[in-house]
């Protein structure tokens, strides 16, 4: 890293410290999430470079009013079929792969994150593991998370490049308590940010599903002690956090849905969305999915890991994929 590289990111930690982030800023937000957004005069105006099955104009209204979009059947079942040819050799054959994976049970701290050959084989298909960045690893899942009916909706939204952060694949329900992903998953501007639940099955009700507060993307934010973003040196936890959107979001009346959704179907949703893992009704059953974030590139120009170097960009469909820098040997190695 240079050192006007490094001095800048000097700079932007005094600055997260000492004058924290509040709110959003209201005049870099996207278009659809200012007050009177237009949709008919954005469409007359955008330039949509994909045929696609859904009505764009229904999809953004909603997204506006509610915080999301559920695009059905927009996936073949052969890319979902593909991804997991490669998901489940990852797993059968661990020792020969790098990837970060995370599992959350007290028998691996205090280091549950590793790379996936020093965790025993059997636990890799069990619950609580998060597959973390697969994409990197695998062309099918690139090609999947750039499907073009999900690049159309979020250059809809963004109206810019979009960029992908990050992905998560699950094979069971996460179980994970209301939240919002911008204040963990930070680009230099959080309201730049969605999120994509690509149903790699159907999804059962006794599985652990997806839930979400409808319109809960314009609640009032919460104070982590270090203002909106979760920080090493906050002084509220995540538990409070929460407590926090789970009450809010009930004294605003903002309903709260399950998501059931088939294989093939994207639900695509708000950074400021509140949602979290229902119980594992059902022990035996998976939740088989692919998650993806997305930002744009004014946002985040740089791999999320290596804010001070020039990314190796690939182009899928129009959307910008970083390579992973830390694990270079392993991009594209399932192909």
């Amino acid at each position: 890293m240079s050192l006007i590289n490094r001095v800048k990111n000097k700079v932007n930690q005094l600055q997260d410290r000492y004058f924290p982030m509040k709110s959003f800023d209201p005049a870099s937000i996207p278009w659809i999430d200012s007050p009177g957004a237009d949709i008919d005069a954005f469409l007359q105006k955008f330039n949509r470079r994909f045929d696609v099955s859904y009505d764009l104009k229904e999809k953004l209204t909603g997204w506006r009013e509610k915080g999301y979009a559920v695009l059905e059947n927009i996936i073949p079942p052969e890319m979902i079929d593909n991804f997991m040819r490669d998901f489940d050799q990852l797993r059968d054959e661990p020792e020969k792969h790098k990837l970060s994976v995370r599992i959350d049970l007290p028998e691996f701290s205090p280091e549950q994150q590793r790379n996936i050959s020093d965790f025993p084989k059997e636990s890799l298909n069990g619950k609580y593991v998060k597959f973390n960045d697969f994409h990197n690893s695998s062309v099918a899942a690139k090609k999947l998370m750039s499907h073009p009916g999900i690049v159309t909706f979020l250059e809809a939204i963004f109206n810019d490049q979009v960029v992908v952060m990050q992905s998560l694949t699950f094979l069971y329900g996460s179980q994970q308590p209301t939240h919002q992903d911008f204040p963990w998953v930070t680009a230099k501007d959080p309201s730049h940010l969605a999120a994509a639940w690509i149903a790699l099955e159907d999804i059962k009700i006794d599985s652990g599903p997806l839930y979400y507060y409808i319109g809960s993307q314009n609640m009032p934010k919460f104070d982590f002690g270090s203002g909106i973003l979760y920080k090493p040196w906050s002084t509220r936890t995540p538990i409070e956090f929460a407590d926090y959107l789970d009450k809010t979001c009930e004294a605003l009346a903002y309903p709260k849905e399950i998501l059931l959704i088939r294989k093939g179907d994207v639900l695509i949703w708000h950074g400021a969305l509140a949602h979290g893992g229902s119980p594992i009704l059902n022990p035996e059953q998976t939740r088989k999915s692919f998650v993806c974030h997305y930002s744009t590139y004014k946002s985040l120009p740089f791999h999320r890991i290596s804010p001070g170097s020039e990314p190796i960009i690939q182009d899928y469909n129009g959307m910008y994929i970083y390579n992973n820098p830390a694990l270079p040997e392993s991009e594209d190695s399932f192909k």
